[in-house]
C-alpha cells in the first residue's frame, strides 16, 4: 500500500525526511499527499535503491525541483514529519512555505552534496536559512575518524620511536 500522511498528522510546509539506507532524503509536505523536493535531474524520483541514488546525488552539480506525490518520492522507505530546527528559527507562515515551494516547481538549482542538498533547500524554505544537519554530523563523524588515523599514525610513529631507541640502547650495552 503506497504511504500517506493521514496518520502522521503533517501539516502544509512540513519537513518530511525519508529513510534511505546511506542518506536521508528531505521534502516539503504541501498538502493533498504531495510533497516539493530537490532531485538531482538524473533520479526520477522513484526508489533506484541506495546505493543508485547515492551515486546520482554524488555525480550531480544541478538539481530540479519537483512536485511529486508522497508515494513517488518515498518508495518503500520509511519517512516522518521532522520539523528539526523548530527550537533554533522561527518557521515562515505555512502559507509562504508552500507558495514559495510550488513556485519553484520545474527550477534547475546548483546541487552540492555538501553544500546545497535537499536538506538546505527545505530548511531553506521553512526556516529562511539553509542548513543540512546531516552533513554537519557527516563532518564531525568524518573529522573525528580522520583524528582518530591521526591519533593512530602518531601512536605508531611513537611506538616505532621507541622501539628503535630501546634496539639502539640494547646494541651499545
Amino acid at each position: 500500500m503506497a504511504p500517506t500522511l493521514f496518520d502522521s498528522d503533517a501539516k502544509p510546509g512540513d519537513l518530511i525526511e525519508i529513510f534511505r539506507e546511506t542518506y536521508n532524503h528531505w521534502a516539503i509536505f504541501i498538502g493533498g499527499n504531495e510533497v516539493v523536493h530537490l532531485i538531482p535531474p538524473t533520479h526520477r524520483g522513484g526508489d533506484l535503491g541506495s546505493f543508485g541514488e547515492m551515486l546520482s546525488f554524488l555525480e550531480s552539480n544541478k538539481a530540479q525541483v519537483r512536485r511529486q506525490r508522497l508515494w513517488e518520492v518515498v518508495g518503500s522507505d520509511n519517512f516522518h514529519v521532522n520539523n528539526l530546527l523548530d527550537d533554533e528559527y522561527q518557521p515562515r507562515e505555512p502559507y509562504v512555505i508552500v507558495r514559495d515551494a510550488c513556485r519553484m516547481v520545474g527550477r534547475e538549482l546548483p546541487y552540492n552534496v555538501v553544500t546545497n542538498n535537499c536538506e538546505h533547500f527545505v530548511t531553506e524554505l521553512r526556516y529562511g536559512e539553509a542548513e543540512s544537519r546531516q552533513v554537519q554530523t557527516a563532518a564531525v563523524v568524518g573529522g573525528i575518524a580522520a583524528a582518530g588515523v591521526a591519533v593512530a599514525v602518531l601512536g605508531a610513529a611513537l611506538f616505532s620511536a621507541l622501539h628503535k631507541d630501546d634496539k639502539r640502547r640494547q646494541n651499545h650495552k
